[in-house]
């Protein structure tokens, strides 16, 4: 499963804009089969407050634990968000690396 975090907007601020977000999207999550991938993108996302990101990834993390891969979080909001919720949450996030380039 593609979550494309943009199309809740570029800003991501707020814990209940988080909690709604969640909310809104749970329904489709009973979709997911148990050994799918759940693959949360943040490419166009400009700006991700914990509070948010708690509300939205926290119980992504604790349902899918491996299965939930972070892509395009190069963002450095998204970056110190994402390390402050690992080490909040004692679980570490799958974070998809981009290629390194070759020299």
């Amino acid at each position: 499963m593609y979550i494309a975090l943009k199309k809740f907007g570029t800003t991501l601020l707020s814990r209940e804009a988080g909690k709604e977000a969640y909310a809104a999207y749970a329904p489709t999550l009973k979709g997911v089969t148990k050994d799918e991938i759940v693959e949360v993108d943040f490419v166009g996302v400009i700006t991700f407050s914990p509070s948010w990101g708690d509300e939205f990834l926290s119980p992504l993390q604790r349902d899918y634990k491996e299965r939930l891969l972070l892509n395009n979080s190069e963002n450095s909001s998204v970056q110190a968000t994402l390390k402050l919720l690992e080490q909040i949450n004692k679980m570490p996030f799958n974070i998809k690396r981009p290629l390194s380039k070759a020299p």
